[in-house]
């Protein structure tokens, strides 16, 4: 890491937090880091919140591909995407200087709303309805029709993803290390007339997914882009397939994902 040298801090200032953050900048200097005030000038950019600031670090500053990312937390609790405090500046220089740390790449699925320009996502893609009926998708894998969906909406997930909004929908945690995407439904509607697979589906990394908005009134339908939500109107259809974009984080060899798994839920 000699080299890369220019850090960005990404945080939504407050008074209490720039106290905290002078010792931190204070560091950076003493080990001839230089900190930019432009994500597009650094090498590493630096999120200082919990893991939904971390997620807006990486849309903020366009998912750079070539910067490694490192998630602190302005509390103790740390979370699935960091792992060190803000109140503990010394174990960040420690794990430097001992080798405790490793860049670790992490998977991203590119998104395209009516066949315009994509963006990317970390965690997952949303598509829910923002009127109080059913909400009807027609599902296609690979331009292969596959169902028609009737219910509140759809989450599509990367690995990493897998346990966020995922996991509360009752989907799989997988294992980072394949590559894949998992679709897993919203609040079905299954009976005699109507039926989806209902269950969570894992599509291979080659998979494209198609999901085409039956116009019945519900073609505003709320997109959300991990914890942000977009705003799109005439939604004909969703294309989402596994990018080629990987995000490098800088995180503790000691605490892999399934290391935060167990911490998190058992």
């Amino acid at each position: 890491m000699p080299t890369r040298r220019n850090v960005f801090l990404f945080y939504k200032p407050t008074m209490e937090l720039e106290e905290k953050i002078t010792p931190l900048k204070a560091l950076a200097k003493e080990h001839n880091f230089h900190i930019v005030n432009d994500y597009r000038q650094a090498n590493i950019i630096v999120s200082i919140g919990g893991d939904g600031a971390f997620l807006q670090a990486l849309r903020k500053t366009e998912f750079q591909e070539d910067c490694l990312y490192l998630g602190i937390n302005t509390g103790d609790h740390l979370g699935f995407y960091t792992d060190f405090s803000i109140n503990d500046i010394n174990a960040i220089t420690e794990a430097m200087k001992n080798e405790q740390v490793e860049v670790r790449k992490n998977p991203t699925i590119m998104v395209s709303v009516n066949d315009e320009k994509p963006f990317y996502c970390f965690n997952e893609c949303s598509i829910r309805s923002n009127v109080i009926r059913t909400f009807v998708i027609d599902v296609f894998i690979d331009d292969m029709y596959f169902e028609t969906f009737r219910g509140d909406g759809l989450v599509v997930s990367t690995p990493t993803g897998s346990t966020a909004y995922n996991k509360s929908l009752g989907g799989a945690i997988v294992d980072p290390r394949l590559k894949g995407i998992q679709l897993t439904e919203i609040a079905s509607l299954n009976n005699n007339e109507f039926r989806t697979l209902g269950a969570p589906l894992i599509l291979s990394g080659e998979s494209t997914l198609t999901l085409k908005v039956v116009q019945d009134g519900n073609d505003y339908p709320i997109i959300g882009a991990d914890n942000e939500a977009l705003s799109i109107r005439h939604c004909h259809d969703i294309k989402i397939q596994l990018a080629e974009k990987q995000i490098k984080m800088l995180k503790l060899k000691d605490n892999s994902f399934f290391q935060r798994v167990q911490k998190t839920f058992l």
